[in-house]
């Protein structure tokens, strides 16, 4: 999806001048309208939030409720990203298909071996059957510590000789393709998290430090592409430190990060589409607050009050 940026030349920076400053002066009613512009516009790509409110990892989704989310978020990216192969999750990649859209497709996998079999042998499926354009064996499994280094380069292997055609490789925060050359090496494209809230980094500090994120896998990749397949802000929740969530914050990250990825072409999926929940265990009040939707899939940000 083309973006219009000469829609967006008033709120262009001059050289030289850090991209949070712009926001002195505007007011929340200015962000929101370039929030506005700015997904209107056509956004890299977006991770698919699969799971309503009551539903989580395990539950079965049916085609029906990932063709309703996948058509509210058609009119504003070309990509998705999804996180699993089983359960209803490999309906995903086949309905974007029908949208016409380009598929980041991972397999999840754990501690769980028949899982995994069940995951990987999906995931080869689909990009068999011309689902996929990306494939990620993987998501954080080192740094939840879920198989070891020598499990995984064996998965990713495996999958490469049965999918040649497609860019396979893993996902992780951006530093563990620095401190694992083998994963690095193996991976066809690097697939990295770059979260500046999740290091306890104040919002006018968090775009220069995304920034440093995505040139650390950059470097360490050595010439392959680099993709970040997850990045974010919350707009309600708990503090970390200097990263505090909120309506304004949100917005704010959304438009640095997507003016950013096409200044410089760079490929992003941004996290999430639609809030969710469940992740309120994994990463406590904040988890539930990631989407640009809400977890009753209305728009965020546009009504109320924004703070």
């Amino acid at each position: 999806m083309s973006f219009r940026k000469e829609r967006l030349q008033n709120f262009k920076r001059p050289e030289g001048i850090r991209k949070e400053l712009l926001y002195d002066e505007k007011s929340p009613e200015d962000i929101k309208s370039l929030f506005l512009e700015v997904l209107h516009g056509g956004v890299s790509g977006f991770c698919f939030s699969i799971y309503e409110e009551g539903q989580k990892p395990g539950t079965i989704i049916s085609d029906a409720q990932v063709r309703r989310r996948m058509q509210i978020l058609k009119p504003y990216t070309n990509s998705v990203r999804s996180f699993s192969c089983i359960e209803g999750n490999e309906l995903v990649p086949k309905i974007a298909k029908e949208f016409g859209m380009k598929t980041l497709v991972g397999a999840w996998l754990g501690t769980d071996k028949e899982k995994n079999l069940q995951e990987i042998m999906s995931l080869i499926q689909l990009a068999r059957d011309g689902y996929v354009d990306y494939a990620a064996v993987g998501n954080e499994v080192l740094y939840r510590k879920d198989l070891t280094e020598h499990e995984l380069l064996e998965i990713i292997s495996y999958v490469k000789k049965e999918i040649p055609d497609i860019p396979v490789g893993y996902v992780d925060a951006y530093y563990e393709f620095a401190e694992r050359p083998a994963i690095t090496e193996a991976c066809d494209v690097i697939f990295c998290n770059c979260y500046p809230f999740w290091e306890g980094t104040g919002f006018n500090d968090s775009f220069e430090h995304m920034q440093q994120m995505y040139h650390h896998a950059l470097m360490a990749g050595n010439g392959k592409k680099v993709i970040i397949t997850e990045t974010g802000w919350p707009s309600q929740g708990q503090s970390l430190r200097g990263a505090e969530p909120s309506n304004l914050n949100a917005m704010k990250y959304f438009i640095n990060t997507n003016l950013w990825a096409i200044d410089e072409n760079i490929e992003v999926f941004y996290f999430s589409s639609f809030d969710e929940t469940w992740k309120v265990g994994p990463e406590g009040d904040v988890g539930a607050h990631w989407g640009i939707w809400d977890k009753s899939e209305k728009l965020k940000f546009v009504d109320g009050h924004i703070s």
